[in-house]
């Protein structure tokens, strides 16, 4: 941790091996994280941040709606003295279901407002589009040259059509950088679109806090690319959203997977370190022969134990997939490759 972190930053929560504990955890005057369980899911939790107010709760994020995640939110709620009943207000930092379900669910119960970027609103268009007749992402894993992982996609993920009532829409879309007055502090609302499109963060500088969602994370590097409405160019949009919080004061940051406490300028240092190495990792896999994402991707390790891709579930295998695409279509508008358009996309030196 940096020497020059704001005074706020001796508010911790659990530790790196225990944040997933239940409960709620006092991270900065008047702000308490609750992991609430993803079960299934190797993120383990998800940290929804409760900021008070005497005119009630305002949530950073909701969770996933299951069961065992609304139970959990009521009694860790119960522990600072609320209720569900007590929320006011959701502000989303991007529509995946651990973060956007729970919180569409409560917010139609109670008449709570809820907020989301809305670079998410082609999402949620094509969940609630009657004529989708097919899974989107089967034929951008084929673009891909991954035809091995679309075809296990499409038989492990086949199913019933989503069920809109986790996914109505927000009562208000965030559209730019602007500040929100709620629960007595204000908060920057930063457009940081990457690992979606709609993706925000929500800024205290007076309290030196970041919640900065899936955009900033302290252990793992949020996946970029993985979205049913295809994005031109996800990871230069990602790394210029990194930028961005970068020229912004130094926080603690608050993340919605894993610990919180670390330097926001010391974690976003780190993770543009990681993608330019990963993008000249990519460059030398290319000229040695590779020509497709799912080709690059089988020569990269993935994970902290730095596993290949054929050891990968079909889930994370599809995640590898399309983050390898999305470094190589930056390298192409860089200029470092040749990007060759097809039903299967392919680049090569130049």
């Amino acid at each position: 941790m940096r020497n020059d972190l704001p005074a706020q930053a001796v508010y911790q929560s659990t530790g790196s091996g225990t944040w997933t504990e239940p409960g709620a955890y006092e991270v900065s005057p008047g702000v308490h994280r609750i992991p609430l369980p993803l079960p299934m899911d190797g993120l383990r939790a998800v940290n929804v941040y409760v900021l008070e107010s005497d005119e009630g709760l305002t949530l950073v994020d909701g969770g996933w709606a299951i069961e065992e995640s609304r139970t959990l939110l009521e009694s860790s709620l119960k522990q600072i003295g609320y209720g569900v009943r007590d929320i006011r207000r959701f502000l989303v930092t991007h529509v995946h279901r651990d973060h956007y379900t729970q919180a569409a669910v409560i917010a139609k119960e109670f008449g709570a407002g809820l907020s989301l970027g809305i670079g998410d609103k082609p999402t949620l268009d094509l969940m609630h589009d009657p004529d989708l007749d097919h899974d989107p992402t089967v034929a951008q894993l084929e673009r891909a040259g991954a035809q091995v992982i679309a075809e296990e996609w499409a038989r492990v993920m086949h199913g019933d059509p989503p069920d809109l009532g986790l996914w109505g829409y927000p009562d208000t879309w965030l559209e730019t950088d602007h500040t929100i007055e709620v629960a007595g502090r204000s908060l920057k609302a930063v457009s940081t679109p990457g690992h979606t499109q709609g993706h925000f963060v929500f800024a205290d500088e007076a309290a030196g806090v970041l919640f900065a969602g899936d955009h900033v994370l302290p252990t793992i590097t949020p996946s970029v690319g993985f979205e049913p409405v295809y994005a031109p160019q996800p990871l230069r949009d990602f790394m210029a959203s990194l930028v961005k919080v970068r020229a912004m004061p130094d926080m603690t940051l608050l993340p919605a997977h894993g610990p919180t406490g670390m330097s926001s300028h010391q974690r976003v240092d780190e993770l543009l370190a990681f993608h330019e190495g990963r993008l000249a990792r990519c460059i030398e896999i290319v000229r040695g022969g590779a020509r497709t994402a799912y080709e690059v991707a089988g020569e990269l390790p993935w994970t902290k134990r730095e596993r290949r891709l054929v050891d990968l579930d079909v889930f994370n295998g599809s995640l590898a997939t399309m983050e390898t695409l999305t470094h190589l279509e930056l390298l192409a508008l860089r200029g470092d490759l040749v990007r060759h358009d097809g039903p299967t996309v392919e680049f090569s030196a130049p």
